[in-house]
């Protein structure tokens, strides 16, 4: 197929911005990828996904990864674009639309270029990143089997076109999720005496836990401990018989991650012990810190050097992304691509400039192929 890349990874962009899917939801997206790549004469693998597609280009024994991830979010768009979301509360407010795009268009490059490539290259579109966990299905089909290294990229609507941010070591938090049961006695709110109050337990526990940043992590480490949601109770004059909590845990280090959550059960123990009732935890989501790996930097800056970007210090965030699931396995390296100033991700205002997309198409196809014959 002779065409424009970049005009065409501009159009498949605009497409999937105007139609984004929830996760685990993108099978429109996952047909339309499919077409892309057959279209384009590149190999599908046969793996067994109900979404997300999984390619191979070239030909050897050493195999490179690329990642994109392809779910979008349950917000209302509100930016001002000709091609505006049409799903109703649904937007790619994270840039996955951008990040798909850009791995497309690498893809299509290195499919021009396969004969020269010292290997194959496994191109990866992944679902269900916000959920998260999306990789762990990727990884669960076999589609890591034989990879020796693995890239991705992220949105940075903090840094200018033409800025690429690079780091090595932890760049995004380990996530822990948990929902927390407080079972009591409910009792008439004028007779306190002959309960067990869940609303009181549950303040006292929300307290404690804000001393297992403050007095238990390494001062030099940084950690959040967040009660978010809480629900108790429906009504004036009754003490609740339960209190459910629900919030979030993020870490950078593995040392901070299990001390964090061992505090955080003692003190739901501890507590529902000091009051006599009964505590119930589940931990919901367990994703690992984003780790880039030092050995892969070097590549990375002196190759986006050469395309001629700016290189900058990609900031720590304690934010999460399911790229570390893959890092568990192999070398992984993951890359914040400067896509214009912006609304920040995740606000419904949040936008792409369509001239960041080819430039990085050809540096992430740049960096596989120098990696392959490094």
């Amino acid at each position: 197929m002779n065409l424009d890349i970049k005009e065409y990874i501009e159009k498949e962009f605009y497409y999937l911005h105007s139609h984004p899917e929830l996760s685990y939801q993108e099978y429109e997206t996952t047909k339309r990828l499919k077409t892309d790549l057959q279209d384009s004469g590149i190999e599908i693998l046969p793996y067994h996904l109900d979404t997300g597609v999984v390619a191979s280009i070239g030909s050897g024994e050493r195999t490179v990864a690329l990642r994109a991830d392809i779910d979008a979010l349950p917000i209302q768009e509100e930016a001002d674009v000709a091609y505006k979301s049409l799903s109703d509360g649904v937007m790619h407010a994270c840039g996955h639309d951008s990040h798909t795009a850009i791995i497309l268009g690498a893809a299509l490059l290195l499919k021009q270029h396969e004969q020269e490539l010292n290997g194959k290259v496994r191109v990866i579109f992944q679902p269900a990143e916000e959920a998260p966990g999306g990789a762990g299905k990727i990884i669960e089909a076999g589609a890591l089997d034989n990879v020796s290294a693995i890239f991705g990229i992220h949105s940075a609507p903090f840094f200018d076109v033409g800025t690429l941010g690079i780091l090595a070591g932890p760049t995004h938090a380990a996530v822990e999720k948990f929902e927390l049961i407080f079972e009591g006695n409910g009792t008439h709110a004028a007779h306190p005496n002959l309960g067990k109050d869940t609303v009181l337990i549950a303040s006292h526990f929300i307290t404690a836990i804000q001393s297992i940043v403050s007095r238990e992590i390494d001062p030099v480490d940084s950690a959040v401990v967040s009660v978010t949601h809480i629900q108790a109770g429906n009504t004036w004059n009754v003490i609740p018989q339960s209190a459910y909590l629900e919030g979030t845990i993020r870490t950078y280090t593995k040392e901070a991650r299990a001390l964090a959550k061992k505090r955080f059960e003692d003190i739901a123990k501890g507590i529902a012990s000091t009051f006599g009732i009964s505590a119930s935890l589940k931990w919901t989501v367990e994703i690992p810190a984003t780790f880039n790996d030092y050995k892969l930097e070097q590549l990375a800056r002196t190759t986006a050097l050469e395309e001629g970007f700016i290189v900058e210090d990609a900031p720590r965030s304690l934010g999460g992304e399911d790229f570390s699931l893959y890092q568990e396995k192999i070398p992984g390296f993951f890359i914040l691509v400067g896509t214009g100033k912006s609304y920040p991700n995740h606000n419904p205002k949040f936008r792409v400039a369509p001239e960041a997309l080819y430039p990085a198409s050809k540096y992430v196809a740049k960096l596989v192929r120098k990696y392959l014959e490094s």
